[in-house]
């Protein structure tokens, strides 16, 4: 009977609604850190290969890592010293290509751009250059590469790995004056733009004509599209609309050298040699800097409906979500979960927000969006569907979003989670997939871990195996870092996850890509790096592990 009742409610909601440090590290672990240290050199890193992963995360965290920023639990890196040092014919010479303006020495905007996000990423870049169109990046990176000057490419800096930021002192190419839309095709869909093209910029301009994004991100008001593709964004609808490898047609990139490679084409169809661009999307400038990007766009449909839905349970979220898919089928354009943990956050740190469902006692929520040109049956199939998984029990209480502002509040308390955290104190970010079965182990056994020492917060992209699991403190806490790391990668590596869903490995987590991807592979990795950017000036020290790219390699003075 009370089921009944909440799901009558449901459908016609009112509008008004073990220690880290310890001798027992794991054989595997000490194997990934010998693949680390296979090509080290005293020269390329701070950490000299340590013996175990629980010396080089002690050195770390007793603040020996000799690095500009906090270390984060990140095996930090040290300036490669075979790159040059800006001086004034430098800066005279950028002036020539991007004029005087565009030139940026300025002290206040530069600790701006050296600074990421999170506040945890800090380099000392003392230059920052705005190009306006392709050429000129063709001209800087040339005239970067002859003298081997290191580059960090930037777009909304709104990264959360330390990717965007400089390490030391490269110089900074953003890419925010290059916001043109070049052209639109209202039959095909197909969007082509500059870089430097603010996400709900885009997003606007194609709802003026009736399309959409494939992309969403909470971070949409500041990120941009060309650091969208670089770091192969996921966001909210990836459960729709898959990934920028699906949706990307095409991309314009400048090499190191200074080459334009025109990969910019519109077409669907195009078996003609390599899909080159693939290598671009998700490589974090590390190849090269995309400049223009062409994407395919689908129709705005007219019928959007959003749940808000309370469940007792992590394997009802599971189940749910199958049934979701089942039942729904195309239609369904979001499945996102939070736990109680992230609602608790989010309502104390946020103003004006309020828990749809009243009532007490739940553990996790899900917002489902709908997407479908058929108001009427769309809004059918939603309630039927809702109506059946709270007579199977999947589902506790629930609301229906009524009109425009109530679904936007609901978006809200999802898309608010980063912002309440980072009002919350310090907080330690991991991005992971994992497989959906086993993704709240993790949560749980993170939260015996950290006991009273933290709050552990869940959430993510339930219906892509995306979770983003966060450790709330009021301050950074070695004591609670060797809790977390690096426990919460060989968890992930255990289990078969990746350490990186959807932000990247940028500085943070280089060193640590060996718990996703093979010694083989990270190999082949590097050795493009080193045929593409021989002298490795595009954004060093990220992605690759510090120790086993030849730093030195084709170098020249």
């Amino acid at each position: 009977m009370q089921r009944l009742r909440a799901a009558r409610r449901l459908i016609a909601h009112p509008s008004s609604s073990a220690p880290f440090l310890s001798s027992s590290i794991s054989g595997f672990t000490k194997q990934l850190y010998a693949q680390v240290c296979l090509d080290s050199r005293p020269q390329a890193t701070a950490h000299a290969c340590f013996k175990s992963v629980a010396e080089s995360y002690a050195e770390v965290s007793r603040g020996n890592c000799g690095v500009q920023f906090r270390c984060l639990g990140t095996v930090a890196a040290t300036r490669n010293p075979l790159f040059s040092t800006v001086n004034d014919d430098d800066v005279k010479y950028f002036i020539d290509i991007v004029g005087d303006k565009n030139v940026i020495q300025d002290e206040d905007r530069l600790q701006t751009a050296n600074i990421d996000w999170m506040r945890k990423f800090e380099g000392s870049s003392k230059l920052m250059l705005l190009p306006r169109s392709s050429i000129e990046v063709s001209q800087i990176l040339t005239y970067c590469n002859s003298r081997s000057l290191a580059v960090v490419p930037q777009g909304g800096n709104t990264g959360l790995v330390g990717g965007s930021v400089p390490v030391f002192d490269e110089v900074i190419v953003n890419l925010s004056l290059m916001n043109n839309i070049i052209s639109f095709d209202k039959v095909s869909g197909i969007l082509v733009c500059e870089a430097g093209c603010i996400l709900e910029n885009l997003i606007s301009y194609l709802d003026n004509h009736g399309f959409i994004m494939p992309l969403d991100l909470g971070a949409k008001g500041s990120c941009q599209i060309g650091g969208n593709v670089s770091t192969n964004a996921g966001g909210l609808r990836l459960v729709r609309y898959g990934s920028l490898h699906g949706n990307v047609l095409g991309l314009e990139a400048v090499l190191a050298n200074g080459s334009v490679v025109d990969m910019l084409g519109t077409l669907r169809k195009d078996n003609t040699g390599y899909d080159l661009k693939h290598m671009f999307i998700g490589s974090e400038g590390s190849l090269g800097i995309v400049t223009k990007v062409s994407i395919l766009t689908p129709p705005k449909l007219s019928s959007v409906n959003i749940a808000f839905l309370a469940c007792e349970d992590y394997f009802s979220c599971q189940k749910l979500l199958l049934e979701a898919k089942s039942k729904l089928g195309e239609i369904l354009s979001a499945f996102e979960f939070l736990d109680i943990n992230a609602m608790d956050v989010v309502l104390h740190h946020l103003d004006g927000l309020r828990n749809p469902i009243p009532t007490s006692g739940h553990k996790f929520f899900i917002l489902i969006e709908t997407t479908g040109s058929n108001e009427l049956y769309d809004k059918e199939r939603l309630e039927a569907f809702l109506l059946s998984s709270m007579e199977q029990g999947l589902v506790s209480d629930g609301v229906l979003a009524q009109d425009i502002n109530q679904a936007s509040s609901f978006w809200r308390i999802r898309e608010g989670i980063p912002e309440a955290l980072m009002k919350a104190g310090a907080v330690y970010k991991y991005d992971l997939s994992i497989p959906l079965e086993r993704m709240y182990d993790l949560v749980d056994e993170m939260r015996s871990r950290i006991g009273n020492q933290a709050n552990v917060v869940a959430y993510g992209h339930l219906g892509d195996g995306n979770l983003h699991l966060n450790i709330s403190a009021p301050q950074y806490d070695d004591a609670i870092l060797e809790q977390i790391e690096p426990f919460v990668y060989e968890w992930t590596s255990r289990h078969r996850g990746s350490i990186s869903a959807e932000h990247g490995l940028g500085l943070m987590k280089a060193n640590m890509i060996y718990y996703s991807k093979s010694y083989e592979t990270v190999q082949l990795m590097t050795s493009i790096k080193k045929l593409m950017d021989p002298k490795g000036i595009l954004n060093p020290y990220k992605v690759l592990p510090h120790t086993i790219v030849p730093q030195n390699s084709g170098l020249e003075h």
